[in-house]
């Protein structure tokens, strides 16, 4: 495929649109569970709640874990741009692998510390009971998200998004069916579950997913996931990516742990009203991140051509359509402004929350995207490293001091979303500038 086809506005959107829709899937699936559970008729603020808390430690564990995929992706991309995939044959099912270790390892060291895990939430009393039913059941499904995870890098790799964005929507259609199914019940068949409904939803999904990925890597790609050995070489490098990947991740989910931490410790009706926005602006990035993750195939693909042109070219129309679509996303969110938390909690104390704070996560989408944007786009070249200085800074530098200086202040919930906005701006600069630093030289005077 020429470089103009490569780079044509189809092209880029056969890859963007399927893992769009793969990518709201995710987030489908915990805003699934929330929206159905707080409109339950008993304790709904406080099971809301739980599944808030509960959501950002699972979302924290997969992002940290689930990091091989990124890993795994950029390599066999790097590899599919310099033509030479054959070399890395055994590289998938070593990385696999590796991954259901790491999944083991997990329930080992987390499950026997569940009451003390969602303390540190600053959950209590009903709250925490709530915390510990719902992720005694949901933590089964990790093991399952990161072998569901390691697939779509090797699809991702293959410049093919179509058959993880299948598997994605099939999960997240099953899972909002026995959600309503399970936590409201069907008379005469199946007794009303509440949350424990959710959960097990959620589960069920997360198995399904992990099947019929399995059975479309069997059938559609060359993949062998027989375990080879000696180990092949770059599985070292898979690791040390993952490794700086799992060291942002961390520093990302310290930021994501002091916005749930304060929250909760604000009252049940915060952590409930920060759950709706968190939940909304995740969904936002993940929408965003279709067209990260053609970044991410593309900027691998073409750094392995040795084709600093096209990954010029790439950068610019990616910001491009990730500022389009972050406008479309800004006036949906002000259409249906009151709405959307509506969806979450018919609690009058929470809507208030949620509607005085809403407004900057609408105003925070244009920053999201070129942050999102450059983020796929590091991500495939492998520079792990510097991704994981930038989140660092911003987590440390940015984000920590704003929320004890709003907290301080008494802001609440304000503190947090103000501390979310200049991290988002510090990831987002930091990277424009380096890319611009180290291609733009390479870059012919004609592009």
């Amino acid at each position: 495929m020429s470089k103009s086809n490569t780079l044509s506005f189809k092209n880029v959107n056969r890859l963007a649109i399927p893992a769009l829709l793969a990518g709201i899937a995710e987030p489908i699936l915990s805003a699934t569970d929330a929206a159905v559970v707080g409109n339950i008729p008993i304790n709904a603020t406080e099971v809301l709640a739980a599944v808030g808390i509960v959501g950002s430690f699972l979302s924290a564990l997969i992002w940290v874990l689930g990091q091989t995929r990124s890993a795994l992706q950029a390599i066999i991309a790097q590899y599919y741009g310099a033509d030479k995939i054959s070399e890395i044959s055994t590289l998938p099912a070593q990385a696999i692998y590796f991954n259901i270790l790491l999944s083991v390892v997990l329930l080992a060291t987390t499950l026997p510390f569940i009451e003390q895990i969602f303390s540190l939430y600053n959950a209590s009393g009903l709250i925490l009971d709530y915390c510990v039913q719902y992720y005694s059941i949901r933590v089964w499904g990790f093991p399952l998200t990161l072998f569901t995870f390691a697939i779509f890098g090797i699809f991702r790799g293959l410049q093919n998004t179509f058959w993880p964005m299948v598997v994605a929507l099939i999960g997240a259609a099953l899972n909002i069916v026995l959600d309503f199914a399970l936590v409201y019940g069907i008379e005469g068949y199946i007794p009303a579950l509440q949350l424990e409904g959710a959960a097990y939803a959620s589960l069920i999904a997360q198995a399904i997913m992990a099947v019929l990925s399995l059975i479309l890597v069997l059938t559609k790609t060359n993949v062998s996931l027989k375990l080879k050995f000696p180990i092949h070489p770059e599985l070292w490098r898979l690791v040390g990516m993952a490794l700086n990947l799992f060291v942002r991740t961390i520093a990302l989910n310290v930021a994501l742990y002091l916005a749930n931490s304060f929250a909760t410790d604000y009252g049940a009706s915060y952590i409930a009203a920060q759950t709706i926005l968190i939940n909304i602006w995740l969904f936002s990035a993940f929408f965003i991140d279709g067209y990260a993750a053609a970044g991410n195939i593309l900027a691998g693909r073409f750094l392995g051509a040795k084709d600093y042109n096209s990954l010029w070219e790439l950068s610019k129309k990616l910001t491009k359509y990730g500022l389009i679509i972050s406008g479309g996303l800004m006036l949906v969110s002000v259409l249906l402004y009151e709405p959307l938390g509506l969806l979450f909690s018919k609690e009058p104390e929470v809507i208030t929350r949620f509607t005085a704070l809403f407004f900057i996560i609408i105003l925070m989408q244009p920053i999201n995207a070129v942050a999102f944007i450059f983020d796929g786009i590091f991500k495939g070249m492998g520079e792990m490293k510097y991704l994981r200085n930038v989140l660092m800074a911003a987590t440390f530098f940015g984000f920590v001091p704003a929320i004890f200086i709003g907290d301080y202040f008494g802001l609440k919930l304000y503190a947090v979303w103000i501390a979310f906005t200049i991290w988002m701006l510090i990831r987002s600069g930091a990277l424009i500038l380096k890319f611009r630093k180290r291609f733009k030289p390479k870059v012919s005077s004609d592009i």
